[in-house]
């Protein structure tokens, strides 16, 4: 090993935090960011932690990378952003959820990918996250992937995943945080995709069960997880029966869902309507 590389290595240990060093064989990443479209990346992690056993190895160092005002104080103490590393051995699978550095983008996600790589030996990588639509909820979810690489593309043309996404990033603005993350990976050679899911815009502040249900289904079928879905079944008709108490009881709601289910554009006011009282409706009876 070179010294300049030697040199790079330990700059970048010192901003990592071991807890320990599970053991893997050829494990798949999984990243969620918990500032999202009705918090998917947050919930996916959450979810595969839980049902398969994830148990944090590594921290990334915040103090690089988040302001200090968007730190909180509970009983007296600095509550540091999450930028945590969980292995869920048995699966073969690393899961790091975060929340969105503030700066040094590049130096946070080739953090990322270094311990993907040097530590991990992670032969690919997928991110989770919520785009804003305006559909309805009932409407069937599709979950949609911009692929690193040509070879994964191929890999993951029978999963069902709509590929056609044409976007370009804004003149003066940046790409997004997963599509830095997508191309940080293909410089290190790891092959990813970004996989998005619609959210209903009047649910992007509450929680989107279907939202999670589909990302879970792709990651649960390429990934060989086993996982059993049923309970987010239960979650979908419970937040079904809510929405749909709601419109039985306010015509103006049922008549705006009406028109989304119809593929009838709304007004902004309509839009800023719906929002506000399935937002207020949801919180009261818990979403």
């Amino acid at each position: 090993m070179s010294s300049s590389r030697r040199k790079t290595g330990e700059e970048k240990k010192e901003l990592l935090r071991f807890l320990r060093k599970p053991k893997f064989r050829s494990p798949s990443l999984v990243i969620g960011w918990d500032v999202d479209a009705a918090r998917l990346g947050e919930k996916v992690t959450d979810y595969l932690n839980i049902k398969l056993g994830g148990q944090p190895f590594c921290e990334i160092e915040p103090m690089d990378f988040f302001s200090l005002a968007g730190v909180m104080i509970e009983n007296d103490l600095v509550q540091f952003p999450e930028s945590t590393f969980y292995a869920c051995p048995d699966s073969d699978l690393v899961v790091f959820k975060s929340t969105p550095p503030s700066h040094e983008w590049y130096k946070f996600l080739d953090l990322i990918i270094y311990v993907a790589q040097e530590y991990c030996h992670v032969k690919e990588l997928y991110t989770v996250g919520g785009m804003v639509a305006l559909g309805a909820h009932t409407a069937p979810r599709q979950a949609w992937a911009t692929m690193g690489t040509p070879e994964i593309k191929n890999t993951l043309s029978s999963y069902g995943l709509t590929r056609e996404v044409t976007f370009e990033t804004p003149p003066g603005g940046r790409p997004t945080l997963n599509s830095f993350t997508l191309w940080t990976a293909k410089k290190r050679g790891i092959p990813g995709a970004n996989v998005w899911v619609p959210v209903p815009f009047y649910l992007v502040t509450l929680d989107d069960p279907r939202a999670q249900k589909k990302a879970l289904e792709f990651l649960n079928h390429r990934l060989e997880l086993e996982l059993d879905l049923k309970e987010l079944n239960e979650e979908i008709r419970r937040q079904d029966e809510k929405i749909a108490r709601m419109r039985s009881s306010d015509p103006d709601i049922d008549k705006s869902i009406g028109k989304l289910e119809s593929n009838i554009a709304l007004s902004d006011r309509e839009n800023q309507e719906l929002v506000r009282k399935v937002e207020d409706f949801l919180r009261v009876t818990g979403d």
